[in-house]
């Protein structure tokens, strides 16, 4: 299997639009596995669909690497072409010296050659001097080829691929225009998951202009020549099967709900779990072990969320009989007694107020406080699916206000969480906080959640 990862030289240098393209391309005539660096859910959404594979999250702040080779290796089972697209410029990471949480870090973990991808606007000799010095950088990092963007003219792009190719002595196998198409469907916490946007035509349309661009000005003969074979370590992870199918998880998944890594189904596969999903908008709760609400956008979908009474009556009933329930972020929203979207909210000349589930006391607001970043912390005793430390991320627009009796899991020391980095709220078997956790650098986690599936009858 070939491999490569594409990374840029900082944030909106275009390489999402680039790697999506060059995933959606490839794919054409050969079989692509894509994988994100990072805890992101929306660009593996895109990704995903433009490829017909299950995209994959690596992340070396949370994840080891051993870890991480054992998602890219299980993702790859089958593929031609392994295409990793990078978060924010290749170097950020989770703190100033070191490296964890960076591109550059699991390109060293895999040993994958790296296109840097160039924000061009303004510039022609001083790319040579952004490639080099990110070249220079870390020499165990090994840069093969360049794309420019946002080249303004033919004279443009001369200059700068002569610049570059003369300079730094790595080809240049594209270089494009700067368009108005390359840009594509923003909300509040980033780009438009692609379940939601593949609904209307404006959104395909945009996908199908940044292919033809793309496929116009990279030269994908000469990608693909940067390519290298990816020797197989054999790492498993936690996706060798440890037990036999003998529990259902369901795990909620619509319009509203929507940001999952797809390891989770895997590992969750591997504990012995026969998982089926369900939407919280139009679906009755259906008969499980187990159920999983994972994050999205419920604010978008609060009065069709509110109007499915039965669903939400119903969780609220198996939460209330020890039913193993956990929620991240949306789901932890959908959760609570109430959401109230504050005057303002998507231009409203009123405050609206929503019915949620009622298994937690307290409220959800929208908006709040923008809150991005790494979480680090312990969970205690009161964690229903295992104690012990963990690392995760987090990233809402939202706050949650629950009652001060409310009892928590979680003890951060990195990161926001609930309440004064307490995180993790409880009630029975029903864990909900605003942590993101990744099922294979949790797997601990996940095996204890099914555990509790399996062994719910004995009482909360």
């Amino acid at each position: 299997m070939k491999a490569l990862l594409v990374t840029g030289d900082r944030s909106g240098s275009g390489k999402t639009s680039i790697t999506l393209a060059l995933a959606a391309l490839l794919s054409k005539d050969a079989v692509v596995q894509t994988c994100k660096v990072a805890m992101d859910y929306i660009d593996p959404s895109y990704l995903t669909a433009v490829t017909g594979r299950p995209c994959r999250n690596m992340d070396s702040f949370v994840m080891t690497p051993g870890q991480m080779r054992a998602v890219f290796e299980h993702g790859a089972k089958g593929a031609d072409i392994a295409l990793v697209e990078g978060v924010r410029g290749l170097y950020e990471g989770a703190e100033a010296i070191g490296d964890a949480g960076s591109t550059a870090s699991v390109a060293k973990a895999l040993d994958l050659p790296v296109v840097l991808v160039v924000d061009a606007r303004s510039i022609t000799r001083s790319a040579a001097a952004i490639v080099k010095g990110f070249a220079a950088f870390d020499p165990g990092v090994r840069i093969r080829g360049v794309i420019l963007n946002n080249i303004s003219s033919p004279g443009h792009r001369e200059k700068t691929v002569r610049a570059v190719e003369h300079f730094c002595g790595v080809p240049v196998v594209g270089a494009i225009p700067k368009s108005e198409g390359m840009r594509l469907t923003m909300r509040h916490l980033g780009l438009v998951p692609y379940r939601e946007g593949q609904e209307t035509g404006d959104f395909l349309d945009r996908i199908e202009a940044v292919k033809e661009v793309i496929g116009g000005y990279v030269d994908l003969d000469a990608l693909k020549g940067l390519m290298e074979d990816y020797r197989f370590t054999g790492e498993a992870g936690p996706f060798a099967r440890t037990h036999e199918t003998d529990v259902r998880v369901a795990v909620a998944y619509d319009e509203a709900f929507t940001f999952y890594y797809n390891d989770l189904f895997d590992v969750l596969r591997a504990e012995g779990a026969e998982v089926v999903t369900f939407s919280p908008i139009h679906d009755p709760l259906p008969e499980a072990d187990g159920y999983i609400l994972g994050g999205g956008y419920p604010e978008m979908h609060a009065a069709a969320l509110e109007a499915n009474a039965r669903t939400r009556e119903a969780l609220a009933e198996v939460s209330r009989n020890g039913v193993p329930i956990y929620a991240e972020c949306g789901g932890l929203m959908y959760l609570t007694d109430s959401l109230v979207l504050k005057k303002g909210w998507q231009e409203s000349d009123r405050e609206e107020s929503y019915e949620m589930c009622g298994v937690f006391s307290g409220e959800s607001l929208m908006p709040s406080r923008r809150t991005l970043g790494y979480v680090e912390g312990v969970a205690g005793q009161a964690s229903p699916f295992g104690a012990g430390p963990f690392k995760g991320h987090e990233f809402h627009y939202s706050e949650v206000v629950l009652d001060l009796d409310t009892r928590y899991a979680y003890a951060l020391s990195r990161g926001t969480g609930i309440a004064g980095q307490k995180d993790g709220a409880t009630k029975a078997r029903t864990l909900a906080s605003y942590t993101h956790l990744h099922p294979v650098a949790s797997a601990g986690f996940i095996r204890g959640f099914v555990r509790q599936c399996r062994d719910r009858e004995e009482g909360p």
